[in-house]
């Protein structure tokens, strides 16, 4: 991990968050992570069969780290739009809605305490804090949105099938012991690996991306560059314009994929 960063260097890069190099390495975690989030696999032998592992989280959290936690918002919002325009959404949305928010809640919260210390031991604790953000937000939104949802506009208020889904790992499930298992047998270990995965991953590969980003921004902004600091160039508007078209087509596809095809 980084040991410091040039103050000039970084006054740079907050004064010119939308530019064209920032979006291009975006929109290139994006579409990495969209790729491996379409990817998901399920673990049945440790888990439920519908809950799926991604490592779609590894360029969101480098991506984050190296751009910002706003940048981490974004890559997230694109990879689901990406996966909702390949394979569409079998959950109304709110399977997606659950990954949005956790994925977010490991990256971002990691992310905003990153930038604040940016060293090894800062990321070590970034990334310990951003995974105990992202599994309680997981047990939280599990417990109060995603099963009664399924509940109740699946299975019109039926547990035997959701309880047919745990039986197989954990026979002695039943109704009243359902939220037991499924919340601190299944998705608080679930999301631990998660994150561990994610870690484990980022922390030797992030320096060298991270170098590489940085050396693109101080080509972009030398000492001389303080007029394209302050300004937006014609070339940045075209590609934030191409780049807010692409969102929007993404979102439309996604949309009519949905309510159309």
């Amino acid at each position: 991990m980084e040991q410091t960063q040039n103050p000039s260097e970084k006054k740079s890069m907050q004064q010119s968050f939308f530019n064209s190099r920032r979006i291009a390495f975006i929109a290139m975690f994006a579409t990495l992570a969209g790729v491996l989030y379409i990817l998901n696999f399920s673990i049945p032998f440790a888990f439920p069969s519908f809950l799926e592992f991604k490592f779609s989280d590894v360029p969101i959290l480098i991506g984050a780290f190296a751009l910002g936690p706003g940048a981490g918002a974004i890559i997230v919002v694109v990879e689901i739009l990406i996966k909702l325009v390949v394979k569409g959404t079998s959950t109304i949305f709110v399977g997606e809605l659950s990954d949005l928010i956790t994925s977010c809640a490991f990256a971002v919260t990691a992310s905003l305490i990153y930038r604040k210390h940016r060293t090894f031991k800062g990321a070590l604790v970034a990334m310990a804090i951003g995974t105990v953000t992202e599994v309680t937000v997981a047990l939280l939104f599990n417990r109060i949105v995603l099963v009664p949802f399924y509940l109740q506009v699946f299975f019109n208020g039926n547990w035997a099938p959701l309880i047919g889904m745990m039986t197989p790992l954990f026979p002695s499930c039943t109704q009243q012991t359902f939220y037991n298992f499924y919340l601190w047998a299944s998705v608080l270990p679930f999301n631990l690996m998660r994150c561990l995965v994610a870690v484990v991953i980022t922390l030797p590969i992030y320096k060298r991306i991270s170098r590489l980003i940085n050396g693109v921004n101080r080509k972009l902004y030398s000492a001389n560059g303080t007029e394209n600091e302050r300004t937006v160039s014609k070339a940045d508007i075209i590609v934030i314009s191409v780049a807010c078209s692409v969102v929007a087509l993404l979102v439309l596809f996604a949309l009519l994929r949905y309510f159309v095809f």
